[in-house]
C-alpha cells in the first residue's frame, strides 16, 4: 500500500473528539476517501460528522455508535459489510484512570488488540486483502517511567510491546499488513487537565510540580506526528512527538 493518504478508507476509534477528531479532520484534508468514526459518545460523533460533511462533503465521514470494548463484531460488521477493504486503522481510543484497572485495561489494551488483529485480517494480503496499516496510539509513557502513573506505564508498555511484535518485518512481509505506534508526550486534551492519581496529598503535589516541568504540545502535533508516522514508519517502529518537536524513533 503507498504511504500516502490520497483515496484511502479509514476507521479511527475515539474520533469524536480531541487527537481523534483532529486526526480525522487531518486525514480528510490530506485526501482520504472516507474516515470512519467509532466513538460512544453518540451526540458528539453524529455532530461531529455533520461539520466534517460540511467541510469535505457528504460522502467522507461516517459515524458508528460503540463500545470498542463490547460491540466490536456489531461494528465491524456494519463496516466489512458496507465497505470491501479498510487501508487503515488509527485505534486511539483509551482513558487514564489509576483507579480503574480493570476498566483501563479493557479500553487501552485488550480493546486494541482484539481491534488491531479483526482489521489484520480483512487487510492481510494471503488471505485475499490488499494491505493496510494500523496506528495505536501509545504515549511517552511506554518507554519512560515515573512514579505517578504505574497503571497507565505499565498499560502503554504493552501497547508498545504489541505493536513491536504485530508489526514486525516477518509479519509484514508475509501479510503486508504496517502496524506503527505513536507515543505522544503530555498533550493538552480534556482528559489531562485534571489528573488524580492517589489520595496522598503531598503524592498529588509532587504529581503537579511534575506536570508543570515537562513540555507541553497542543492537539495538532500529535495530529501532524500521526500523519508523519504513516509516511514515514516502517512496520513494528514507534515513534515519539514530544513538546512539538519533530517525530523521532525509540
Amino acid at each position: 500500500m503507498k504511504r500516502n493518504l490520497e483515496n484511502k478508507l479509514a476507521v479511527i476509534t475515539g474520533g469524536a473528539q480531541g487527537i481523534g477528531y483532529s486526526i480525522t479532520d487531518k486525514f480528510l484534508r490530506k485526501g482520504a476517501r472516507l474516515v470512519i468514526i467509532i466513538d460512544i459518545d453518540d451526540r458528539q460523533g453524529l455532530a461531529s460528522v455533520e461539520r466534517l460533511k460540511s467541510k469535505y462533503g457528504v460522502d467522507r465521514a461516517e459515524f458508528i455508535k460503540c463500545d470498542v470494548t463490547t460491540d466490536i463484531d456489531a461494528a465491524t460488521r456494519k463496516i466489512f459489510d458496507k465497505h470491501s477493504s479498510i487501508d487503515v486503522l488509527v485505534n486511539n481510543s483509551g482513558i487514564l484512570n489509576e483507579f480503574m484497572i480493570q476498566k483501563t485495561v479493557g479500553i487501552d489494551v485488550t480493546a486494541l488488540m482484539e481491534w488491531s488483529v479483526m482489521f489484520f485480517e480483512r487487510m492481510r494480503m494471503d488471505k485475499g486483502g490488499r494491505g493496510g496499516i494500523v496506528i495505536n496510539m501509545a504515549s511517552i509513557y511506554g518507554f519512560r517511567v515515573d512514579p505517578f502513573l504505574p497503571i497507565y506505564q505499565g498499560l502503554k508498555f504493552a501497547v508498545i510491546g504489541f505493536t513491536r511484535s504485530f508489526g514486525h518485518p516477518y509479519r509484514y512481509k508475509k501479510f503486508g499488513v504496517r502496524a506503527v505506534a505513536v507515543c505522544s508526550g503530555f498533550t493538552e486534551t480534556k482528559s489531562t487537565t485534571d489528573v488524580k492519581v492517589n489520595d496522598d496529598p503531598s503524592f498529588q503535589k509532587d504529581l503537579d510540580g511534575m506536570l508543570k516541568s515537562v513540555p507541553w504540545q497542543q492537539v495538532e502535533a500529535v495530529t501532524n506526528a500521526v500523519v508523519d508516522v504513516f509516511e514515514k514508519g516502517d512496520s513494528g517502529t514507534a515513534w515519539l512527538i514530544e513538546g512539538s518537536k519533530p517525530i523521532t524513533q525509540v
